[in-house]
């Protein structure tokens, strides 16, 4: 075999290794310098103009078994219904991302225009009092903000995106949501491959609305087509359900998402129809992930979905500890599958206190997370090279590539979408419903 060389550095095929990435992390970590005082971590106090909203269950149920990685959600919460403005425009709907790129200074500008990030915040703050709604959502409702939601859906011709929309006006119980359905059915009536996450969030959109429309036929075939993409045998889900939407050598991989997605929705579909193999298919996945976890508590991010082993575990993303986790292993619990309290309590920690990255990834004084931790290899090379090669060799990761671009990079940037799962993560549940409607005006 012949060796590879980037940059100068051969990387020999006999140093070829299949090291877990958070062995690497343990060997890196060590020597990420300490934060200086200008970037030190803002105090977690809380902040008296943003009283915390009622304890759910599943915050009760954190603080009983971790006090700490309790107050870091209050934190997290209050820091969403303060952040959630910033990120929305005249009209009522929400960016794609607000970036900070002078550490300690203010956020720039909101950036783009996102329906999905939309729906997800809607998911969001049903869950909220109409006095914490208008404050996270503008001054606004979460009706008014699902009718701009809504009045997007004819521009749109993404799946994932109706599907959502589908999700929040079913929860929101909006007069419009017939039309959104009919939308959808338009979408996805269209031949080829689904990504996963789209399908994922057809089948949740689906349970949220059956008990407004009639959906049973929809959801029958949504929910055959998640089940029936995985590979045989296999515990993970693959990115696309077909060829067409990823190119052939990377067939094989499949991202965080593409895992708690399906969770989430077939714990759901479970919850809503008693369905055992949706259950069972939810469960494997999840209790595949949570032995990968890292051992700071990390949630990987590329996975062999033939072998359910981690090809590149960064970057590993903030909303993927506080929210997307939790609420997929959450849902899983309520539904009547395994709890994996402790699995969510290490990602929790992971944010306070992280071998890769010294510095604050919580900004309370500017509304805003830090994106992800990842490494500092040029165009993602890493994720490329071990995409590559496991795709020729399962399991052939190129172990020496943890060293020669460790972690320790991160992303100043922000999305909405991130608050709106840590709202529906944490104050919601499948036994929690919306807030009784707020009238507009």
């Amino acid at each position: 075999m012949p060796a590879l060389v980037f940059g100068g550095t051969v990387l020999w095929p006999m140093m070829l290794g299949s090291r877990r990435p958070e062995a690497a992390v343990r060997a890196v970590g060590r020597s990420v310098p300490a934060a200086s005082p200008a970037t030190a971590a803002p105090s977690p106090s809380p902040t008296p103009s943003l009283p915390i909203p009622s304890p759910s269950p599943r915050t009760t149920r954190l603080r009983a078994a971790d006090p700490a990685a309790a107050d870091l959600v209050d934190r997290l919460v209050r820091l969403a219904v303060a952040g959630l403005p910033g990120m929305q425009h005249p009209d009522g709907l929400y960016c794609h991302t607000r970036t900070f790129p002078t550490p300690g200074g203010p956020p720039s500008p909101p950036a783009g225009r996102s329906l999905r990030y939309t729906a997800i915040v809607l998911l969001g703050v049903r869950h909220l009092d109409a006095d914490r709604q208008r404050r996270a959502l503008g001054g606004r409702t979460a009706d008014q903000v699902c009718d701009a939601l809504l009045r997007g859906l004819a521009g749109t011709e993404s799946v994932g995106d109706a599907a959502l929309a589908v999700w929040a006006a079913a929860a929101l119980r909006h007069a419009d949501l017939p039309w959104a359905l009919e939308r959808l059915d338009e979408l996805d009536a269209r031949p080829g491959a689904r990504f996963v996450v789209d399908l994922s969030w057809l089948v949740s959109s689906l349970v949220a609305a059956r008990g407004q429309l009639d959906v049973e036929a929809r959801l029958a075939r949504a929910r055959s087509r998640l089940l029936d993409c995985r590979m045989a045998g296999g515990a993970l889900f693959p990115h696309v359900t077909g060829p067409g939407l990823q190119p052939g050598y990377r067939a094989h991989l499949a991202c965080f998402a593409d895992q708690v997605y399906p969770v989430q929705a077939l714990a759901r579909l479970h919850a809503a129809a008693d369905d055992p193999a949706a259950l069972a298919a939810a469960q494997a996945c999840a209790d595949r992930i949570c032995a990968l976890q890292g051992a700071a508590g990390q949630w990987w991010w590329h996975y062999d979905a033939r072998t359910g082993d981690v090809v590149e575990g960064y970057p590993v993303y903030t909303v993927h500890q506080h929210a997307m986790a939790p609420m997929a292993l959450l849902d899983l619990a309520d539904a009547g599958g395994p709890r994996h309290d402790a699995a969510i309590a290490r990602g929790l920690a992971w944010l306070a206190d992280r071998p890769e990255y010294a510095g604050p990834m919580i900004h309370d004084e500017l509304g805003v997370t830090t994106r992800k931790v990842a490494r500092s290899d040029p165009k993602k090379l890493v994720r490329g090279v071990r995409g590559a090669s496991t795709g020729l060799r399962a399991g052939l990761r190129l172990g020496l590539l943890d060293r020669v671009f460790p972690p320790g990079a991160v992303d100043p940037e922000c999305r909405p979408y991130e608050f709106g799962w840590l709202l529906d993560c944490w104050l919601g549940g499948l036994d929690q419903p919306a807030r009784e409607r707020q009238p507009a005006g």
